[in-house]
């Protein structure tokens, strides 16, 4: 079976809380890869926060389309998390945040999609 096949069988079988749940789980190990980098490999560091920044902005772009099934506290809840997560994102960038508090929330949020 090809790559290409397995992801179309893998992504018709997972529900999309699945989905979401993986997605978390793959930026967050990429996030913590370059917390854990040398200093001179800006690049992973850099590629992992913007995938991050990009994560966030598509759960803040759904969340504020008017057919989101999701209640209204909870799509003004993650629209806040996807703001703070772009401004501490440009202070990491910056060297002025530690990359650890966006891990720690993206592990939060993998908790309540694991259930």
């Amino acid at each position: 079976m090809s790559l290409q096949a397995y992801q179309k069988a893998a992504e018709q079988a997972e529900a999309p809380r699945q989905v979401e749940y993986r997605l978390f789980g793959l930026v967050t190990r990429a996030l913590m890869d370059a917390a854990a980098s040398d200093a001179k490999e800006i690049g992973r560091r850099i590629r992992a926060l913007h995938w991050n920044r990009r994560l966030w902005s598509a759960l803040a772009d759904d969340c504020a389309q008017p057919n989101n099934a999701l209640p209204d506290d909870a799509r003004a809840r993650i629209i806040s998390l996807a703001l703070w997560v772009n401004r501490h994102t440009s202070a990491v960038m910056q060297n002025n945040e530690p990359i650890q508090p966006l891990i720690d929330v993206n592990r939060m949020i993998m908790q309540g999609l694991g259930g």
